[in-house]
């Protein structure tokens, strides 16, 4: 299935700030977490990917900050493997079917290439979120397409024409980059292009390299296919939101970008329930506090969002057959017991080892 996660690159803060972007600023107003852009890959939602781009149009970046992104790529040496294994393909076409597969590896898009006789399309169409596509996002997508081709050939490509949903808006600006005409109001946002250059041979063709690296991303690839489980997906939503408050099935699916109704039937198709995904995510996160921390138990289940101690104890009974002050001491008092074998076998090294100095 296909997983409604973005990955953010470690190098986004200090790439943005090359370009004028203050992250501070733009995560205030998109109303996300600072840890975002504090340093190393993260993974984002959609929703909270389109609020990041929404934000930096709203911070006052310029009109044209997507396709300056996409037309000159990552900072040198950070190129992803799928990017690296595109430029390397034997030909345009190659690159794109790359590009295309292993998208999903990294977010929820979905890559449609069509032809018909002379002509060729390729669409690029968003999933798992109804939120309409920030204009930076499918600009630096549709201008990486362009520069990848000038990348791996050699040589400039100008399109037929750009088709985008959005309205009528820049167009000067976007006729100027594309080289072509710019059509708004469309039912998806694609590049048409002369077919025949899907045949085009990239000069960055290298297929050593595409050996090494393509038997770890079919690996990574099929990895990423086989979780997680949308019971996965709902169980990781209820952790993410559970700060003091019973998660509604409401609130949980429209962080997963469905309704209530839709995730309910894709529980119920995996055999389980949101009330068994939330009691799932309560027992995991539960035991979590309670053996990292000293937090009592009745702030624990204020956390969990229960309405009274008394609920969260005969919930906990529940999951693992004792109280929570009670898995606790017995948490407490194994780790207590394998410290203290660790150190009697450390006191016996050191005098195993004094004997045979003495000897």
């Amino acid at each position: 299935m296909i997983r409604n996660q973005v990955s953010i690159p470690a190098f986004a803060k200090s790439y943005l700030a090359t370009m004028g972007i203050d992250t501070g600023e733009v995560l205030r107003l998109a109303k996300l977490p600072v840890h975002i852009f504090q340093g190393g890959k993260v993974w984002v939602t959609t929703q909270e990917y389109f609020a990041i781009w929404q934000a930096i149009e709203k911070s006052g970046a310029p009109a044209d900050l997507g396709l300056k992104i996409g037309m000159s790529g990552p900072p040198p040496g950070k190129y992803d493997v799928a990017s690296i294994a595109a430029l390397h393909s034997a030909n345009f076409g190659e690159a794109i079917a790359k590009v295309a597969r292993y998208k999903r590896m990294v977010c929820p898009a979905l890559w449609t290439l069509e032809t018909e006789g002379t002509v060729a399309r390729l669409s690029i169409r968003w999933l798992l979120c109804e939120d309409e596509v920030p204009t930076l996002v499918t600009d630096g997508a549709l201008a990486y397409v362009v520069s990848l081709f000038a990348r791996g050939t050699g040589q400039s490509f100008s399109p037929i024409c750009v088709e985008l949903t959005r309205r009528r808006a820049n167009e000067p600006m976007l006729a100027r980059y594309f080289g072509c005409d710019v059509k708004f109001d469309r039912p998806e946002d694609c590049l048409v292009f002369e077919s025949r250059l899907l045949n085009k041979p990239f000069l960055t063709h290298n297929p050593e390299l595409l050996d090494l690296m393509v038997p770890s991303l079919e690996t990574a690839l099929y990895n990423h296919a086989a979780e997680p489980s949308w019971a996965d997906l709902t169980t990781q939503a209820i952790r993410r939101i559970m700060q003091g408050r019973r998660p509604s099935i409401a609130a949980v699916a429209a962080e997963l970008c469905v309704s209530a109704r839709t995730l309910q039937r894709h529980l119920s198709q995996a055999g389980t329930t949101y009330q068994q995904s939330l009691d799932q995510a309560r027992h995991e996160v539960a035991g979590r506090l309670l053996e990292t921390t000293d937090m009592p138990a009745d702030d624990i289940a204020f956390l969990l969002g229960f309405e009274e101690l008394n609920s969260f104890t005969r919930a906990f009974q529940r999951w693992v057959g004792n109280t929570p002050n009670q898995w606790r001491a017995s948490r407490d008092s194994r780790r207590c017991t394998d410290d203290a074998g660790v150190q009697r076998r450390q006191e016996k090294t050191v005098c195993s080892t004094k004997s045979e100095e003495l000897l």
